[in-house]
């Protein structure tokens, strides 16, 4: 069976390139997805990986599909292999593991040599936008344009939000780890030590007015 799959970052992207792409390759069944593809926890992927089975063939429009990081995709590729599982790439069509079965061991040289590169090229794009966001963050904090998120936990916060900061702050004082605090409560570390640093601040600012 053709297994297709097609995915996007996020929902204001549009999904209708790649599975028309994938109709007109004669894919069996079309698995569409709106997910982050900075790593495999995707619910519609793992639906696929669990239906595919060996002789299958999974089919998507470029490597970058798979995911981001260079090792995260090498890693699913050989397991894919490792499950007699064939994989077409729709805009390289060297990456077609079908066409090599009868020449022993170059499919396989092909496929290294092929995936190494273009999995790299997949880290850097990924990299060179993050630099492009971070000077772009830059140049809007020097012009005075650039606000960062609004916080929802802060002494100032309204409801659940301040019912939360204020348990926060009950605990650190209490002395309870990070962790704990977290697990309690359900808001990410990063928060939690932004909380503390905030603290911190306010009280070494106050010993130095006294």
């Amino acid at each position: 069976m053709i297994f297709g799959y097609a995915r996007i970052s996020s929902k204001s992207q549009n999904l209708s390139r790649q599975i028309k792409e994938l109709e007109e390759y004669g894919c069996d069944r079309i698995y569409e997805e709106k997910q982050s593809g900075k790593n495999f926890d995707r619910p519609v992927y793992k639906e696929v990986r669990s239906k595919m089975r060996s002789g299958d063939v999974l089919v998507v429009h470029d490597l970058s599909r798979f995911g981001r990081n260079k090792q995260e995709i090498k890693d699913e590729w050989e397991a894919l292999i490792r499950e007699e599982i064939d994989i077409v790439v729709l805009n390289m069509p060297i990456l077609d593991t079908r066409k090599y079965k009868e020449l022993e061991g170059v499919g396989q040289l092909v496929s290294d040599l092929v995936l190494s590169l273009l999995s790299w090229m997949v880290e850097e794009d990924r990299s060179r936008i993050k630099t492009a966001q971070k000077e772009g963050i830059e140049i809007a904090k020097k012009q005075g344009k650039f606000r960062g998120g609004k916080k929802r936990y802060h002494k100032g916060a309204t409801g659940k939000d301040k019912v939360l900061y204020d348990e926060v702050v009950r605990c650190l004082s209490d002395k309870i780890s990070v962790m704990d605090i977290h697990r309690k409560t359900g808001l990410s570390r990063n928060t939690i030590y932004s909380i503390k640093r905030e603290i911190e601040t306010e009280k070494k600012r106050k010993l130095t007015t006294i």
